[in-house]
C-alpha cells in the first residue's frame, strides 16, 4: 500500500469527518430508510429511493476515509528546516512577472485547500517548490504558459 503524507492536523479533521458520519449519518439515514419502508411499495417509493442514494454515498465516503487514514504516514511538521522547503512547510512566493505574493503551506493531497493556501506536494506548484531555498526561482509550466516565481521566504 502506497503511503501519503498528512499533517497531524489533517489526519485528526479526517478522522472527525469519519466518525461524524459513523455516529450522525449514518443512523439517520438508517431510520430514513426504515420510515420510507413503512409507506408500503418500494417500488414507487422515491423517499425509499433517496435514502439507498444516500446510504450509498455515506458507505462510501467511509470506506474511502478508512482507506486514506489507514494509508496515511503522519509527518510531524513542528521542528521543520527552514533551509529548503519541504512537506508542511509554509512559503512565500512572488511572481516574477507581476510582482503579487501568495503564501502557501505545502500539505498532503487529502488537505490541500487552494482557497486555504494550502497546496499539495503532488500539485505541479508544489513538485517544484520542494527543495527550494530562499531566492531560488521556480518555473512552473501552466495551461496559461509559463509561469515564473520567486521564493521569498520559508516560514
Amino acid at each position: 500500500m502506497e503511503r501519503t503524507p498528512i499533517t497531524r492536523q489533517g489526519y485528526e479533521t479526517l478522522k472527525r469527518e469519519l466518525e461524524y458520519l459513523k455516529a450522525n449519518e449514518r443512523p439517520q439515514v438508517i431510520r430514513a430508510i426504515e420510515e420510507a419502508r413503512a409507506h408500503g411499495d418500494l417500488s414507487e417509493n422515491a423517499e425509499f429511493d433517496a435514502a439507498k442514494n444516500r446510504q450509498g454515498f455515506i458507505e462510501g465516503r467511509m470506506c474511502e476515509l478508512e482507506f486514506k487514514l489507514a494509508s496515511a504516514d503522519i509527518i510531524d511538521t513542528d521542528n521543520l528546516s527552514r533551509d529548503r522547503a519541504v512537506f508542511g512547510s509554509s512559503v512565500i512566493l512572488e511572481n516574477i512577472d507581476t510582482g503579487e505574493t501568495v503564501q502557501y503551506q505545502l500539505v498532503g493531497p487529502d488537505e490541500s485547500n487552494i482557497e486555504k493556501g494550502r497546496i499539495s506536494v503532488t500539485s505541479p506548484l508544489g513538485r517544484a517548490i520542494i527543495g527550494k531555498k530562499t531566492g531560488d526561482t521556480l518555473v512552473l509550466k501552466a495551461p496559461g504558459g509559463i509561469r515564473q516565481y520567486e521564493l521569498v521566504d520559508i516560514l
